[in-house]
C-alpha cells in the first residue's frame, strides 16, 4: 500500500479521484491548496505527491519547485495540456512524470505504480555506481566527483543515472526521451543536447574535450571511466 498525497482544487475530480485510488489499495490524503498541499507534503511525508497544475492560490509548477527544493518525494504531474513543450518544462522542473487530463483512476494507478518501481521510495533501487572518480548514489541522489560533491537538478541527476546503468554503452537519444523524460521520441534530441551540456560543465568537461561523456554522432552518448594520462 503507497500513501500518496493529491493536490486538486476541484472537488468533482478530487473526491472520485481519492475514492477510487483507495479501493485499489493506496492510502490517499487531498489537499485543495498549494500551500496546504506544501505543508502536507513535508508532515506527512508521503510516497508519492500527484500534483494538479491549476491550483487557486499558486501556480502548480512554482509549487513543485518550492517541493523540489526541500524534498525528492516523487511526484506526478496532472496538467490539461498535452503539447511537447508544456510536458519537457515540468518534467525539467522536476516531476517524475505526468498525465494530461482527462484521465482515469486506472490510468493514474498505472503510473503511481510505474514511478514508485523507480525508487527513491519504490523497489527496486539501482546500486551506488563508481565510475572512475565518479560516485553516483540512487538512494541519496548525490553525486560526488573526486571525492566533492557535485549539485545537479533533478533531471540531470536522473540522465547521469540512467547513463550510470549502462556503463560504456551507446545510449540513444530515442531511448533517454523515452527513459529519462518519458516522452515519446518527436524530433526534441535537443532537450537531451541542453541538459548533455550542462552536464558536461558541471563534470568539469567539455563536448570538444569529453572525459565521462562521450558523444557518438549520430547515435547518442555513453558513460565511460576516463582515460589515465601518462
Amino acid at each position: 500500500m503507497a500513501r500518496l498525497l493529491l493536490i486538486e482544487d476541484d472537488l468533482t475530480i478530487r473526491a472520485p479521484l481519492v475514492r477510487a485510488l483507495r479501493e485499489r489499495g493506496h492510502a490517499v490524503a487531498a489537499a485543495s491548496t498549494a500551500m496546504t498541499g506544501l505543508r502536507d507534503a513535508l508532515d506527512d511525508r508521503p510516497d508519492l505527491v500527484v500534483l494538479d497544475l491549476g491550483l487557486p492560490d499558486l501556480d502548480g509548477r512554482e509549487l513543485l519547485r518550492m517541493l523540489r527544493a526541500v524534498s525528492a518525494v516523487p511526484v506526478i504531474v496532472a496538467t490539461a495540456r498535452d503539447d511537447e513543450r508544456e510536458i519537457v518544462r515540468v518534467l525539467d522542473a522536476g516531476a517524475d512524470d505526468y498525465v494530461v487530463k482527462p484521465f482515469t483512476a486506472a490510468q493514474l494507478d498505472a503510473r503511481v505504480r510505474a514511478v514508485l518501481r523507480r525508487g527513491p521510495g519504490g523497489q527496486p533501487v539501482d546500486p551506488t555506481v563508481v565510475v572512475g572518480g565518479l560516485r553516483i548514489d540512487p538512494r541519496s541522489r548525490q553525486v560526488d566527483l573526486d571525492g566533492e560533491p557535485v549539485e545537479l537538478t533533478p533531471r540531470e541527476f536522473d540522465l547521469l543515472r540512467h547513463l550510470a546503468t549502462r556503463v560504456g554503452e551507446v545510449v540513444t537519444k530515442r531511448e533517454l526521451l523515452t527513459e529519462v523524460w518519458q516522452i515519446p521520441y518527436g524530433g526534441a534530441d535537443k532537450t537531451v543536447d541542453v541538459h548533455l551540456s550542462w552536464l558536461r560543465r558541471k563534470l568539469g568537461e567539455s563536448a570538444q574535450r569529453p572525459r565521462y561523456l562521450h558523444t557518438v554522432r549520430g547515435v547518442g552518448v555513453r558513460l565511460v571511466t576516463p582515460e589515465v594520462d601518462g
